[in-house]
């Protein structure tokens, strides 16, 4: 039924009052009311679209139960999931374009300038510090953007070992900045 519904909607040949069902899921609503709302809230709508391509995606490949049961539901659910997870990676950096560097050094004075590069300069000897191997997991973590599953793969470790790692570091980290508080 998906294939001739899929078929249908190739070659134009379907009534619009009629609703396009793909696996559960009405297309016309997926395409309008939640694309919508995907485009409101990431203020792209290229963005919007490709967030409701992975939605899908992540549709087809579930096998969790919830998508026979309510499929609408589950899609919305999916995408909520990656409007956070877009959320996060568009604040996690700010663009270089957005930065200011002269700005940001006349509003420093000459003190704090000297203040902060002391910090980061600590801060550096901190990481510097580390095991080899802990300071690769928090580098690899916090600086490449790499996922924990990824960082044990590439480091042959378990991801129980990277998470320890990257608490050991981040111990030490605030170690550092509670001494200098």
């Amino acid at each position: 039924m998906c294939f001739a519904t899929i078929q249908l909607f190739k070659v134009g040949w379907w009534n619009m009052s009629e609703t396009l069902a793909w696996c559960g899921i009405d297309l016309k609503w997926a395409y309008t009311d939640v694309l919508r709302r995907i485009g409101r809230r990431t203020a792209c709508v290229q963005r919007a679209k490709d967030i409701l391509h992975d939605a899908l995606v992540f549709f087809a490949v579930s096998s969790h139960p919830a998508r026979e049961e309510s499929p609408q539901a589950y899609l919305n659910g999916i995408v909520n999931h990656l409007l956070v997870d877009e959320f996060r990676h568009r604040t996690r950096f700010v663009d270089e374009d957005q930065i200011d560097e002269a700005a940001l050094i006349l509003e420093c004075t000459p003190e704090q300038l000297y203040e902060t590069r002391q910090k980061l300069h600590h801060l550096q000897r901190v990481v510097d510090l580390l095991p080899e191997k802990c300071r690769q997991v928090f580098w690899l973590y916090h600086v490449d953007d790499m996922k924990q599953r990824e960082i044990a793969a590439q480091l042959n470790i378990s991801t129980n070992m990277v998470e320890k790692h990257l608490i050991r570091a981040m111990l030490d980290i605030r170690a550092f900045q509670q001494a200098i508080h």
